[in-house]
């Protein structure tokens, strides 16, 4: 599907896992994170912060992550991104993903240590030129972190608009102490997720990587149409 509304930009958004180095510009940055402050919030209260790095930040914070690993530092996130304990069905979903994802990318059920080196690539924003931590106040109410998934999906949508890519990285959670640290966040606000961003390396293997979708019998209900 070509074209830029966003029936289109939604078929074509994947989370890409290859970068090129080729930089953007901080009014490229700027200007997706003005679109993604565009989304609804309820009572306009317009929840999240977002933290650009690139460059030397960029590579402090991700080599901050990466000693903090190898040190064997303990994660510590402040709220819970999966079900506990996870539903079987949904564990059987996540095992098969992340065993799809392995298999693209040549590495083996049974290679461990080759699995830890490609996950730990999410705490290097998968090397893109820019990444993004992103926060939301402590004293937030749940549905909030709901508006602030809204402010995401518009920040990937504009990001692909412009031609360029995104991820999600939620493990950045994981050592949300560590981040806050490095940055030096004010107190009140809590780690949510990071984002890589830049141009897709359209020769890696890993972006060929797809998910499927479930279809419309199992998302979905219709009444009185």
């Amino acid at each position: 599907m070509s074209g830029t509304g966003a029936a289109a930009l939604l078929a074509r958004r994947r989370s890409v896992r290859a970068f090129t180095d080729r930089p953007v510009p901080r009014e490229a940055v700027a200007a997706i994170l003005a679109s993604a402050r565009q989304a609804p919030s309820g009572a306009n209260l317009q929840p999240g912060r977002f933290h650009a790095l690139t460059g030397a930040p960029l590579a402090d914070l991700s080599g901050a992550l990466l000693a903090a690993i190898a040190e064997g530092r303990p994660m510590v996130s402040e709220y819970s991104y999966f079900p506990q304990p996870m539903p079987a069905e949904l564990k059987a979903r996540q095992r098969a993903v992340g065993f799809a994802l392995y298999a693209a990318l040549g590495i083996e059920k049974r290679d461990l240590p080759g699995r830890r080196v490609q996950f730990e690539r999410n705490y290097r924003f998968f090397d893109a030129p820019v990444g993004i931590v992103v926060t939301i106040r402590r004293d937030m109410g749940s549905g909030c972190f709901m508006d602030l998934g809204m402010a995401l999906m518009a920040l990937m949508l504009a990001a692909e608009e412009q031609g360029l890519a995104t991820c999600g990285i939620g493990a950045l959670a994981n050592y949300g102490d560590l981040v806050h640290d490095v940055l030096d966040l004010p107190e009140e606000e809590m780690v949510v997720c990071g984002m890589a961003l830049g141009e897709a390396d359209v020769s890696a293997p890993v972006n060929g990587f797809r998910t499927e979708r479930d279809t419309e019998e199992v998302y979905a209900s219709f009444r009185g149409f």
